[in-house]
């Protein structure tokens, strides 16, 4: 009973899906934080080059304050089994062919895995971008003051004051979804397939007083459980991103894309070292 925004290019199998970050619609695909006259290209017309490519727009997310989500809103908060019924109900109804390679950046990440989970033979290939891992939001909480726990907490249930006349926005129940990743996880592990996995190389903009090295100790040793959970997995360190690798790296991006895709249709193609650092 709901209508969600979709947007595909391109031609050709396997079909790449890509899923945002939390808070983020299909537009940040399709845009870059490059300077003038780069000449990178973003995801979503730069995979569209050599294979098909969707991206869809989830109830309450945005690209900046004046482009806000074409989905019709939904009950919030959502979880990343939410996220998935939804993705699967849409790619069903559209027709959009598989099998997928899934893409997922930050939060993303943890949708797609949720879905290669739920529905294993659809999926063939993933890249995951800078993904949350399921164990990381207790970790970070340990290493917050009880101040900063309730801050963090408080800003995730009402937004910044900027987005006050935007009760539609998107808001996860992170909590819930981790719970729900590690049971899917227990009961269906990642299948075997090619597998990129991106990390930033810049460190986190983390506010003033806030314990900022703890917190980015943290993160690169969950990235490496992510790229053990594939045989021949790859660790790619983007050394050039911040948390945003689609926007502030996004040849490296379509690279990793390329590469799974080409594995998809040649296996023998990603045999490469299992952990590079970017340019």
């Amino acid at each position: 009973g709901r209508r969600l925004w979709l947007e595909c290019r391109g031609q050709g199998s396997p079909t790449v899906i890509l899923e945002a970050g939390a808070g983020n619609d299909a537009d940040t695909w399709d845009t870059v934080d490059l300077p003038p006259g780069s000449t990178q290209t973003a995801a979503l017309p730069g995979v569209a080059r050599f294979t098909r490519v969707c991206a869809y727009d989830r109830p309450g997310t945005m690209l900046d304050f004046d482009h806000r989500s074409s989905s019709d809103p939904a009950p919030m908060p959502r979880t990343a089994a939410d996220i998935v019924a939804d993705l699967h109900a849409l790619l069903r109804v559209e027709g959009v062919p598989g099998p997928y390679v899934l893409v997922g950046h930050s939060f993303g990440g943890l949708v797609v895995r949720l879905y290669a989970s739920d529905y294993p033979d659809e999926v063939v290939g993933m890249v995951l971008v800078d993904a949350a891992q399921e164990d990381y939001y207790d970790e970070m909480r340990a290493v917050l003051a009880p101040a900063q726990r309730a801050d963090l907490a408080r800003l995730a249930a009402q937004g910044p004051p900027e987005l006050a006349d935007y009760p539609e926005r998107e808001v996860l129940d992170t909590d819930a979804s981790a719970a729900q990743m590690r049971q899917a996880a227990a009961k269906s592990p990642l299948r075997p397939m090619p597998l990129v996995v991106l990390t930033h190389g810049r460190p986190w903009d983390w506010p003033p007083g806030y314990p900022a090295a703890a917190l980015e100790a943290l993160w690169r040793p969950l990235q490496e459980k992510l790229a053990a959970l594939t045989p021949d997995a790859r660790l790619v360190v983007a050394t050039q991103s911040g948390h945003f690798i689609p926007g502030d790296q996004p040849d490296l991006v379509l690279v990793a894309i390329r590469q799974v895709v080409d594995a998809v249709r040649n296996p023998a193609s990603l045999a490469t070292p299992a952990a590079t650092r970017s340019p």
